[in-house]
């Protein structure tokens, strides 16, 4: 091939090529199938189960910690979920995390999933600091319990931005958040008479 077909061959094929790795790496992906729990693995006796299209976990008769988290690991992602608390509904999306086998003792990033006023789309850090960022009382009001809610995070290096019904709830850097990878997990806490259901669980890596 000439010198000067090769160049207009690369300028015509290059800028498609980086389209397309750009597009398939921004694809979105479907967490939850709303028939099983397929690419999932639960950790824990508390329930996770399907019901009506939906994910739901409720508290067992242990009324210990429990996790549901994906097989496969993300590290920089944009994730979306709408979920309804009944009952107590105490949970939590961590991100980042890891959990050895036949253990709930998890280490990683939870943004938090809570009752009225106890901090929902804040972040807090497993059997490490506690609490990393809380939200300000006058963002308190944008969760609507027993309703259906949208929390979104974007996860991209050592940045964490979190988003509750479209308001956004934290903008945090921490370099050991940054530093982690590891699932998506969600969380039912201790206690007992917990219960909240979970839909359009989708995951677009970055």
């Amino acid at each position: 091939m000439k010198l000067s077909k090769l160049r207009v061959y690369l300028l015509l094929t290059v800028p498609c090529c980086l389209l397309a790795f750009s597009t398939l790496a921004q694809k979105k992906e479907k967490l939850f199938n709303g028939k099983d729990l397929t690419g999932w693995k639960i950790y824990g006796t508390e329930k996770w189960f399907v019901e009506k299209g939906e994910l739901v976990c409720e508290s067992g008769p242990d009324k210990g910690y429990g996790y549901l988290a994906t097989e496969k690991t993300y590290k920089n992602f944009e994730l979306s979920v709408d979920f309804k608390q009944g009952a107590n509904g105490n949970s939590g999306v961590f991100i980042r995390s890891n959990i050895p086998d036949g253990s709930t003792k998890i280490s990683g990033w939870q943004v938090e999933v809570a009752p009225p006023n106890h901090d929902t789309g804040g972040i807090y850090e497993s059997y490490g600091r506690g609490w990393i960022i809380q939200i300000p009382d006058e963002k308190e009001g944008f969760l609507k319990f027993g309703e259906w809610n949208t929390l979104k995070i974007r996860a991209e290096g050592a940045r964490v931005q979190t988003w509750l019904n479209g308001h956004e709830m934290v903008d945090l850097t921490d370099e050991k958040l940054g530093a982690g990878n590891g699932s998506i997990a969600l969380q039912i806490h201790d206690g007992g008479g917990i219960k909240v259901n979970w839909k359009n669980l989708v995951i677009k890596p970055l």
